[in-house]
């Protein structure tokens, strides 16, 4: 059995490969007889499947890095590691929270058990633990790069600008699947499609309505949003703000102009 400091060299090795998206001195640090279980996915790899498992899982940016919830404790050939991945979505804060037990053997990775769970924490309430099992062989990280594609995509080419704008056309934009982006919406974020569409709508109006002044038409503008429906305009707005058009553009002058 490697001693303590055997086993954080090695786990320390194959974090530092991770955080710098070496594939090849990742895969370098698997004995041949890995076994790497995710029980998000339910599932189970072997050396000849971790190759794309992990080139789909490593950090899409340099600077981006796991959240650590705890420093890793070593227990003779086990490394315990906690992180978690934060979302945005449906007003209220979405969290992967993972932990791994990686066992190491001859100075190698031998066995990875990875574990994760959704919770949504809703604003000024208790947290409630979400489904976490991924029927669509997506990895907890894999969600939260997908949420982040998603909102990219919305941001930058403001898709929802189309009122007919509808999730077929939003995952043929994306590359990713409806059958995906509806599981991260509904599982995930938990919204539907139109609600997360009306929403993005919400906060284009309002850096609109801020242009525009108090005298703003609102109407106009919420069609040129995107809003086909008034009412659902309205509705959508209330919800959003949690008070009406002409409130909110008051309470946004009175503020402007102190």
């Amino acid at each position: 059995m490697p001693s303590t400091s055997h086993t954080h060299e090695t786990v320390l090795r194959y974090h530092l490969a991770w955080k710098h998206r070496d594939l090849e001195a990742i895969l370098a640090l698997y004995h041949p007889d890995v076994q790497y279980n995710d029980f998000f996915q339910n599932r189970t790899m072997g050396l000849a499947e971790l190759r794309e498992y992990v080139a789909s899982t490593l950090p899409r940016h340099p600077e981006e890095y796991l959240e650590h919830t705890d420093r890793i404790r070593i227990d003779g050939s086990t490394a315990f590691i906690q992180y978690q991945t934060a979302l945005q979505g449906g007003g209220q804060r979405v969290v992967f929270r993972s932990s791994e037990a990686i066992t190491v053997r001859d100075g190698l990775i031998w066995r990875i058990n990875e574990y994760a769970s959704l919770v949504r924490e809703a604003p000024a309430a208790s947290t409630s633990r979400a489904p976490a099992i991924s029927k669509l062989g997506l990895s907890a990280r894999q969600l939260s790069y997908m949420a982040r594609d998603l909102d990219d995509y919305f941001q930058r080419q403001r898709p929802f600008l189309d009122p007919d704008l509808d999730l077929q056309a939003v995952a043929a934009a994306t590359g990713y699947s409806r059958n995906q982006i509806s599981y991260l919406l509904n599982q995930v974020l938990g919204q539907s499609f139109y609600r997360y569409v009306n929403q993005a709508r919400v906060r284009y109006l309002l850096g609109r309505l801020a242009e525009e002044g108090e005298a703003a038409p609102v109407d106009a503008l919420a069609a040129s949003a995107g809003f086909n429906s008034i009412s659902a305009f309205y509705k959508t707005f209330r919800a959003h703000t949690g008070c009406t058009p002409k409130a909110w553009l008051q309470a946004h002058y009175t503020r402007t102009r102190r």
